[in-house]
């Protein structure tokens, strides 16, 4: 199985308890993997023409994002300190679109994402759809559990 593993991609959702994260480094060092982390940048609040007032949820939600950036930052100099060469990548658009694009791309052999069990309110902040990937993913792909991480960095 070793020689099937030559490039890995993980579907960050950009926060240091990212277990995709966790299990796409411990994979690359294992395997001597390429390893790419991917966030996929989706603005539910793009609601230009509605006269809805939701300026205070969109700020919030950029803060937030602005913050989980700087916690993946932190995750991947860290890492590149100990040698694991990682490539980042942000994109815009329909999560499961983009997601394909980097896949086909980067030519990946396994995508590691966290599971489906988002709130209603995470689904419409992050448009994920596992079951989407699923039928369309050209690759192996490796669903995670989200559980908090503590002090395992």
């Amino acid at each position: 199985m070793e020689e099937d593993i030559k490039r890995i991609l993980v579907v960050s959702m950009i926060t240091k308890n990212c277990m995709a994260i966790h299990y796409g480094i411990s994979l690359a060092r294992k395997y001597g993997a390429e390893l790419t982390i991917v966030h996929i940048v989706h603005n539910p609040f793009g609601l230009e023409g509605w006269n809805v007032p939701m300026m205070s949820l969109e700020k919030e939600y950029e803060n937030m994002l602005e913050e989980a950036k700087a916690d993946m930052e932190d995750i991947i100099e860290m890492e590149k300190g100990k040698g694991l060469p990682i490539k980042r990548l942000i994109r815009e658009g329909e999560p499961t679109e983009e997601i394909l694009k980097v896949v086909n791309e980067e030519k990946t052999d396994l995508l590691i994402t966290c599971h489906d069990a988002e709130s209603r309110l995470e689904h419409f902040l992050f448009c994920r759809s596992n079951e989407e990937l699923i039928r369309q993913m050209p690759c192996s792909i490796m669903l995670v559990e989200n559980k908090q991480m503590g002090a395992l960095w």
